[in-house]
């Protein structure tokens, strides 16, 4: 690819007279002859944080024909600006005024794709929704459309702990300068130091919105599907956190959609884990040339949805690979899926109800030990282990020995009819798949907030002892159950550390034969094709332009202190969101990064109100003689009727301490 030309820093102009920096991959001969152009647009910094996987995709656009850019967001990077919140209203114009400058350039047709992973999936979808008129299509991969149903902030409607845990990340990320190479040396200071003083600590400005306002409705496509008219190819993975919005999508968007959900955690999938991957660049080029090139692929001569259907394993905190098969159907909702109803009884999940005496659980606050973390990064320890850890923690419920496997396809959902003995409680609400020896493999789960059982704008107190008739939706999976396996569905009060508790103590009650786990099972038509082989991808030959200076560590441990009852979750990563990476020096640009982080989640069982999360970062970036070092600490509680949060980050230059700053936060509690 030694042929593809490489503009390391590319100037945008927009409208506002901000100035967007961006890096650009063109093919031989686009000067002369224009190609359409593919745009990833995210804030996590093309020259550095980023770089590794860029260019582990925008080259191999460019040789097949397309313009490949990587913008950095402003107030990201070496852009302008000031990131004030994630998905902003100029964030989005600023991606459609983008998408048009693009296509006014003498080396692009006019034609432009638009794809990134998560943050960059989001803004795909949002750009898509202004209607640019140069945007063709769009390939997010494992984002959503719904921020408040699907994102990291609230999980039916309860507060995730990710809602502290990755905004403390985006603290130190908003925190880093641009490069001197590229905005000056005598500007980037300043520059810094602006970014610096405008910052705000992005926890607790989200905490402040704590029912389903304009906050979350800001860029959800869901509000109006309508406003998305460009065809759409989503990629996902069951290990992943959006594991729903493929469905949604499929059954809302009135252009056309094509799905590819595989076993994946948070990962490109020609970089995915747990295995098998799948060849991702062939296949979105594919994409690009059909709706950009006007080539005919035979993409939609496929069925639009392809899934993989993950066989049984065993409980385990992280899998290199996951056996299964891949699966196809032509439409959402499909006509080879229906609904199988099983009743939650007296300890059985039973075909027909079984009246009896009401059950009661009031669960340890440290149930949901087991759960690993909501969205996987394929990183040790971060998936869901043997459910037997929080046994006892849960009113359970099993099905006898299973006499034929099950595929479940799709949303499975409790229609529960449950009491609780506090104004203000949530449920958690577990599928597991209990194997012959007993161990238990979590399937899915879901939660809802029972203040929000009539409304997520205006929570509503429980009334202790009424019986409210409610529904608990789990997440999107395709998981096939063998023989012989039981079915468990486990209904709990407290889910740490994925949630935040309720303030005090809650004990749920459920009426055996009232409620009933819906489960949609898929029955493949016998003269169904095989799926067309979907090609692994192709082994880089190339050697990453990268050193490692430093080796990285990771702990990942549940300690309890056996005096005073306090379980304290800790992760410590020596390398950043992406595993143990250590130090490194990328050797194009000769920056060196470090990241180390430490989590920590500590509760004590009998006591919501115990519940504390902190992080501690610590990042460093140098070239010659320039270094750049940050360090934030930042903390969660709780009383009855306040969240208490503290921020703090340090920032030098050199050995100079140029920035120092620290923060405490009382918010309310609005129903969480």
């Amino acid at each position: 690819m030694s042929d593809i030309e490489v503009i390391e820093t590319l100037w945008m102009d927009m409208p506002d007279g901000t100035r967007l920096a961006a890096r650009l991959w063109l093919p031989p001969g686009a000067r002369q002859t224009p190609v359409p152009a593919i745009l990833e647009y995210i804030p996590y910094r093309r020259r550095d944080f980023t770089r590794l996987r860029d260019e582990s995709m925008h080259p191999h656009f460019a040789h097949a024909g397309y313009a490949a850019v990587r913008v950095d967001i402003h107030g990201s990077g070496d852009s302008d600006g000031l990131m004030e919140d994630e998905y902003s209203h100029l964030e989005i114009q600023h991606g459609h005024d983008v998408v048009q400058w693009i296509a006014a350039q003498d080396w692009c047709d006019g034609n432009v794709g638009m794809f990134g992973k998560s943050w960059g999936a989001y803004n795909s979808f949002q750009v898509a929704a202004t209607r640019p008129p140069a945007l063709k299509a769009i390939a997010p991969v494992m984002g959503c459309d719904d921020r408040w149903t699907e994102d990291i902030h609230f999980y039916g409607g309860v507060l995730a702990n990710d809602n502290f845990w990755w905004g403390s990340i985006m603290q130190v990320l908003n925190a880093k300068p641009p490069d001197p190479a590229i905005v000056g040396e005598y500007r980037w200071l300043d520059i810094w130091k602006d970014r610096l003083e405008g910052m705000r600590f992005w926890p607790a400005m989200w905490l402040e919105h704590q029912t389903h306002d304009e906050v979350w409705r800001r860029g959800s496509i869901c509000e109006n599907y309508d406003d998305v008219q460009v065809p759409v190819y989503f990629f996902g993975g069951w290990a992943d956190l959006f594991r729903d919005t493929p469905f949604r999508i499929a059954e809302n968007l009135k252009g056309p959609v094509k799905v590819l959900m595989g076993p994946w955690a948070h990962l490109y999938p020609h970089e995915g884990a747990p295995g098998p991957r799948a060849d991702f660049l062939g296949e979105v080029i594919r994409f690009w040339d059909t709706h950009l090139k006007g080539i005919d692929t035979g993409l939609w001569d496929e069925p639009r949805l392809r899934f993989y259907l993950q066989d049984s394993v065993p409980p385990a905190g992280q899998h290199e690979t996951r056996p299964g098969t891949w699966v196809e159907e032509a439409e959402w909702p499909s006509p080879n899926v229906s609904d199988t109803v099983l009743w939650l009884n007296e300890g059985a999940l039973a075909a027909t109800p079984q009246p009896g005496a009401a059950m009661s659980i009031c669960s340890p606050q440290t149930f949901g030990s087991a759960g690993g973390d909501m969205c996987s990064f394929a990183i040790p320890g971060d998936m869901p282990v043997d459910c037997r850890l929080d046994a006892g923690g849960a009113l359970v419920f099993r099905s006898e020995p299973l006499d034929a496997a099950v595929e479940i396809l799709g949303q499975p959902s409790i229609a529960l009819n449950v009491a609780a003995d506090r104004a203000q409680a949530f449920v958690a609400a577990l599928l597991v798949d209990e194997a012959l020896n007993g161990a238990q493999t979590l399937i899915t789960r879901g939660f809802c907030n029972l203040m929000h059982r009539d409304s997520d704008a205006a929570p509503t107190p429980v009334v202790p002892g009424e019986v409210m008739e409610v529904t608990v939706p789990l997440h999107g999976i395709a998981y096939r159950v063998p023989e012989g396996h039981r079915l468990m569905v486990q209904i709990a009060s407290a889910y740490w550390p994925i949630l935040w508790p309720a303030p005090e103590p809650v004990t749920l009650i459920i009426a055996p034969g009232t409620s009933a786990l819906h489960m949609p099972l898929r029955k493949a038509p016998a003269d169904a094709p095989e799926p067309r082989p979907l090609p692994e991808p192709l082994k880089s030959t190339s050697k990453r332009p990268v050193t490692k200076v430093r080796d990285g560590s990771m702990t990942r441990q549940i300690v309890t202190d056996l005096m005073t009852g306090t379980q304290v979750n800790r992760v410590f990563i020596d390398g950043g969101v992406f595993g143990p990476i250590g130090q490194i020096r990328l050797n194009d640009t000769g920056t060196m990064m470090g990241d180390i982080s430490e989590r920590i989640y500590a509760i004590h069982p009998d006591d919501p109100l115990s519940a504390r999360a902190t992080m501690d970062q610590d990042f460093v970036m140098e070239r010659d003689d320039w270094k750049v070092r940050i360090k934030a600490s930042s903390e969660q509680t709780a009383t009855k009727t306040d969240f208490y949060l503290k921020s703090k980050i340090e920032c030098w230059s050199g050995d100079d301490l140029i920035f120092e700053d620290a923060q405490d936060y009382f918010i309310p509690r609005n129903g969480m």
